[in-house]
């Protein structure tokens, strides 16, 4: 059996196995602890195979089309075609939802008696199932309705808690936003459509020069909202951190590590396959979209008391980064550097599965610690290290990698940002090149406020003394909750101290989108530097840091060993500042950690605070102080509000339009006709 071969009959095993999860999770439906023991055992299963075929694909240079389906109709046609770029998706997806999957025979068990597992497992293998197909879609029509599947199945589990009302709430702002993006994209393929005459995404490569300049700006527009949508680039974010806190942690998970990078799939295939070389002006927008996406998403974050909200807001950040990369690599390819190219568009491709690992890994230890604890708010948590060392362990990993610190995986990634943005001050031209240096300078205060914002995060939730009854009797996860964070974590360690290994598995999408492989000018000869690009090259390696602090550890050890042998060692109470003992309410807060840098920031938070005193005889006998502090949500209150009402004033007033009269209706459709006749006609 040839490597073809293997290829599909991998990637046919693993849509049946999302299929077959599917619909034996709502035939055992009656039987829980079945559903949910085979239901996410398929999604193992499919999660395996999954990366499995994508590792092959993506050391392929020929990529043929997987499957055609008979039943097809004119201008659309049910194909599946596994490219590079769509290959890396894949694995960044199997990857993710092997480990997720694993996580979930555990967590899902909370659920027994209370909720619809069956329902749970079979929206969940559904969710994979559709997302993978819309990185494979061969046409645009197909695309569309693989779009419109995940967006469903994403909204189902979205809402599976629906009784309450945030849910439902979250649920409902997060279809909307989604049918919003995809009549952008739809719209978008429509003016492809019109100079490809086909659907098929094989006669939309390099169809750029075909379109007229407004044509073509139209369709980056229309595609950049719609892809902006999924995505989560602000200030079309606002669905983001409403629907990823209230859905199951499982699905926060799989959502935020993949279901978001459709949307950066989609930019990359539109962006650099479809339209062609870009104007400058593209690239220029998208780089700072990502910078203000970047810096905005960390800044909310900090501010945030909600763990699962938090990690929220961090996933914005993190697409952010991602932009600037692919923004920059438009910016190289305007101005003819394919090479530089190449390099950003590497480095946003690593920082997208780093992402999926790193912060799937925080969304599962954020639900391990809901599951015990029963809330996600920092400030009634703490002291979770001892009860939970392993999630803690976990967490602590996961907040390492994200925030960009050495040997973990995200330093990698923010690594080879920082080189393709520093190459782009000396290869630009004008006032142009000032914008990579701002934007460098950005993406070093986004990664020193992420740093700051999960030491708190860290901190506050594992750390001191518990500060309620919840946290008191938290609980360490189960085996396959631990499982599945280990194995995210490993994915962690590995894409950090061993990213010559993976870096040329990218050559192929390189290849594919900009014309070069580059991994070979990235690693040193040795095999074990990174490299950067230009005439003055620095280099990094995060192995050898590690093997560095292996060699000399024995050294401290030793010199205890010799200087504390007669030394005499007690073990005493924390300092409790002369009172009899330590009490939670002595404890650093989240709102004390944050307050600082709400006050530097106030012109982006708008802070507004309400302090509420409680007296007993008089103003001079205190018995009790309330405080709250809320920021303002600037985007909701200037821009979507207002949309809002102006949407609803419109309805009002053409409300007329629907009489009731089906003679009026009909007489509306002639209308229609006859405008498009005469439209066709013209043009």
């Amino acid at each position: 059996m040839n490597s073809e071969s293997i290829i599909i009959f991998c990637f046919q095993a693993c849509l049946c196995s999302y299929l077959g999860g599917a619909i034996l999770s709502l035939v055992l439906d009656r039987w829980q602890k079945a559903a949910n023991l085979i239901g996410f055992s398929c999604a193992v299963l499919g999660g395996l195979v999954g990366c499995v075929a994508s590792i092959l694909v993506l050391n392929r240079s020929i990529f043929p089309s997987l499957l055609v389906w008979p039943f097809q109709m004119p201008l659309f046609t049910f194909s599946i075609h596994l490219d590079a770029l769509a290959g890396f998706f894949v694995l960044v997806i199997s990857l993710l939802g092997l480990a997720i999957s694993i996580y979930s025979l555990g967590y899902a068990a909370q659920y027994y008696g209370i909720k619809n597992v069956g329902a749970l497992g079979a929206f969940y293998n559904l969710l994979l199932l559709s997302n993978t197909l819309v990185f494979c879609a061969g046409n645009a029509v197909f695309f569309l309705i693989t779009w419109e599947m995940m967006s469903l199945f994403a909204y189902l589990l979205v809402s599976f808690e629906h009784e309450q009302p945030k849910t439902r709430q979250a649920g409902i702002l997060f279809f909307i936003m989604s049918h919003i993006g995809t009549g952008c994209l739809a719209i978008g393929f429509l003016l492809l459509f019109k100079a490809a005459g086909t659907f098929n995404f094989g006669s939309f490569h390099r169809i750029g020069p075909q379109l007229s300049s407004l044509e073509l700006n139209a369709a980056f527009l229309l595609f950049l909202a719609g892809f902006g949508v999924k995505a989560g680039i602000i200030p079309l974010h606002i669905w983001l951190p409403e629907a990823h806190p209230v859905a199951p942690t499982n699905v926060s998970a799989l959502m935020s590590g993949v279901l978001i990078k459709s949307g950066i799939y989609g930019l990359a295939r539109v962006l650099f396959d479809f339209l062609g070389t870009p104007p400058v002006w593209w690239g220029v927008t998208v780089l700072l979209l990502g910078s203000v996406s970047a810096l905005l998403g960390v800044l909310y974050a900090l501010v945030e008391h909600d763990l699962k909200r938090l990690l929220a807001f961090h996933s914005i950040e993190n697409i952010g980064i991602i932009l600037m990369g692919l923004g920059s690599s438009l910016v190289f390819l305007s101005f003819d550097h394919p090479v530089l190219a190449a390099l950003a568009l590497i480095a946003g491709l690593y920082h997208t599965i780093n992402h999926a690992c790193f912060k799937g890994l925080l969304f599962l230890g954020a639900g391990s610690v809901l599951h015990a604890t029963r809330t996600r708010n920092m400030e009634d948590l703490g002291g979770l290290i001892k009860k939970m060392p392993g999630t803690a362990f976990f967490f602590l990993l996961g907040s390492v990698a994200i925030s960009g610190l050495p040997p973990l995986n995200g330093f990698i990634s923010e690594w080879l940002t920082y080189q393709s943005l520093l190459q782009g001050f000396g290869s630009t031209e004008k006032l142009l090149r000032l914008i990579f240096p701002i934007t460098g300078a950005l993406l070093a205060l986004t990664a020193a406020l992420a740093a700051a914002c999960f030491v708190k995060a860290l901190g506050i939730t594992f750390l001191a003394l518990p500060r309620s009854r919840q946290a008191e009797q938290a609980h360490e996860s189960s085996g396959s909750m631990q499982a599945g964070m280990a194995l995210l974590a490993l994915a962690c360690v590995f894409l950090g101290l061993f990213p010559m290994i993976f870096l040329p598995m990218l050559d192929s999408a390189t290849q594919q989108l900009v014309g070069q492989s580059i991994s070979s000018q990235l690693i040193a000869a040795d095999g074990w530097l990174l490299t950067a690009l230009g005439v003055e090259k620095g280099s990094i390696s995060t192995l050898g840091m590690v093997s560095l602090f292996l060699v000399l550890l024995p050294l401290p050890v030793a010199l205890r060993l010799v200087f504390s042998r007669q030394a005499k060692h007690e073990l005493g109470e924390t300092w409790d500042c002369g009172l009899d003992q330590l009490t939670p309410q002595m404890e650093y807060t989240a709102t004390a950690y944050s307050k600082p840098l709400r006050m530097i920031f106030r012109a982006i938070y708008r802070p507004r605070r309400q302090v509420q005193a409680d007296f007993e005889v008089s103003r001079y006998f205190t018995k009790s102080i309330r405080f709250e502090t809320h920021i303002e949500p600037t985007f909701e209150k200037l821009l979507y509000r207002p949309l809002n009402r102006a949407i609803l004033r419109l309805s009002r007033r053409i409300r007329w339009v629907q009489i009731g009269s089906l003679n009026a209706y009909l007489f509306y459709i002639f209308l229609t006709l006859l405008a498009l006749l005469l439209w066709e006609k013209v043009y």
